[in-house]
């Protein structure tokens, strides 16, 4: 699809009218949001043109400096700074949608402002210097995610004067490229990078991916389990197959008496979440199952979406409550027409998880079905066999009586 993102700009002035909170950025968000229907959709929600920062406040030894924008129908963004003697540090974002928005929130079950909170949003950076990050970051909380990128911000000014001494975020290496800081208000995230020519030669075929071990706890309980191998299959003009690196990828999530949900976060490019679920099969007896994926693809550079996809319909991975689910076979999950999942190895158990072990497995069936193979063929040839001696030994017994008739 196509997004437009606009940059924003901020230059907060005290009362002498020199600037003391100085920030340009370039944000999106991706919130989850329930219909009337009882489903659920994904909306994409960008920062307008028409921004107002009301309320930002310069800050002082005493007071948390504020950054505060307002954009769209009811919408609005914030993150506060403290300072110590040589450092300052943004403590918590707090953001506002609105889904009285009826144009980014068709046909929302919930109407009106809803406020979610982030803390801890920004390390400590030395005072008298600007924090800058080309690259994207991110922050999940409450069916949001919030997307940042060409972060430029100065709490507490020092003399109105910007410095131009720089404390770079982590994901921005001196050898990395960075994206052009924007120059008007209206930016498109459509890129323009020349694409060097194709090669030649046949591209390499990707290799399956490497088995991930995952987990959620619960103070110092574990609750949630999970080793698996993730490819993802994205249908564009050039399809795009991508192996979730479990090197790169942190776990996050949540986990319940019914409901459990498993966040994957693969260098805050790629998140995928699985939710499971318990349903009564019989008045002694429960399963769980997996429900629902979500998947949402980012480009790197520039933190546009290349796919956003969910399904809440699965019926997958059934087994019944207190064991694991074991799969070594790969499997696909058809999240929609254009994104697929490739699981290999899988084995999950998102409930009821004792000792931080893995439960008794019940395996899929294509596992169970070559289980079952391997002895049936086994018996057969024995069978094929028993009957070859079987004839050899009716041979043997008329050519002996043939000899004695003819003496």
């Amino acid at each position: 699809g196509f997004f437009q993102s606009y940059a924003v700009e901020v230059d907060v002035k005290d009362a002498s009218n020199a600037t003391c909170l100085y920030a340009k950025w370039m944000m999106r968000f991706l919130i989850k949001y329930e219909t009337n229907s009882s489903d659920y959709r994904n909306a994409t929600l960008n920062s307008l043109s028409n921004v107002t920062h009301n309320g930002s406040v310069c800050g002082n030894d005493t007071q948390a400096a504020l950054l505060a924008v307002q954009f769209g129908e009811g919408h609005s963004w914030s993150i506060n700074f403290t300072k110590t003697n040589e450092t300052y540090q943004g403590d918590f974002i707090t953001f506002t949608y609105n889904t009285n928005d009826t144009v980014v929130f068709p046909d929302a079950k919930r109407k009106g402002p809803i406020t979610v909170v982030v803390k801890d949003t920004m390390g400590p950076v030395e005072l008298n210097n600007i924090f800058v990050c080309h690259n994207t970051d991110f922050f999940e909380a409450e069916n949001v995610t919030q997307i940042f990128w060409n972060v430029t911000v100065q709490a507490f000014v020092q003399n109105g004067t910007i410095s131009k001494k720089e404390s770079r975020c982590r994901a921005d290496t001196p050898t990395s490229a960075p994206t052009v800081p924007p120059t008007s208000a209206n930016i498109t995230t459509a890129s323009t990078t020349t694409l060097s020519p194709a090669p030649t030669t046949a591209p390499k075929p990707v290799e399956n991916p490497v088995t991930g071990n995952y987990s959620l706890k619960i103070g110092n309980r574990t609750c949630l389990l999970a080793n698996v191998g993730l490819q993802l299959n994205v249908s564009q003009e050039k399809p795009l197959l991508i192996n979730l690196n479990p090197k790169t990828t942190s776990a996050d999530g949540a986990c319940g008496n019914t409901t459990a949900t498993l966040k994957l976060n693969d260098g805050n490019s790629t998140f995928i979440s699985f939710t499971f679920v318990v349903k009564n099969v019989s008045a002694s007896m429960q399963k769980f199952y997996l429900k629902e994926v979500n998947v949402t693809l980012l480009n790197r550079l520039n933190g546009s979406v290349i796919s956003n996809a969910d399904n809440n319909n699965f019926s997958k991975w059934d087994t019944f409550l207190g064991s694991s689910y074991l799969c070594r076979k790969e499997q696909t999950l058809e999240v929609n027409e254009d994104l697929q999942i490739r699981t290999f190895n899988l084995w999950i158990q998102p409930f009821l998880v004792k000792a931080n072990k893995f439960s008794t497995a019940e395996e899929c069936f294509a596992d169970s079905d070559l289980n079952f193979l391997i002895p049936i063929a086994v018996g057969m040839a024995l069978g094929f066999l028993i009957i070859l001696v079987f004839i050899s030994y009716i041979i043997g017994r008329r050519k002996s009586r043939t000899g004695y008739q003819s003496v």
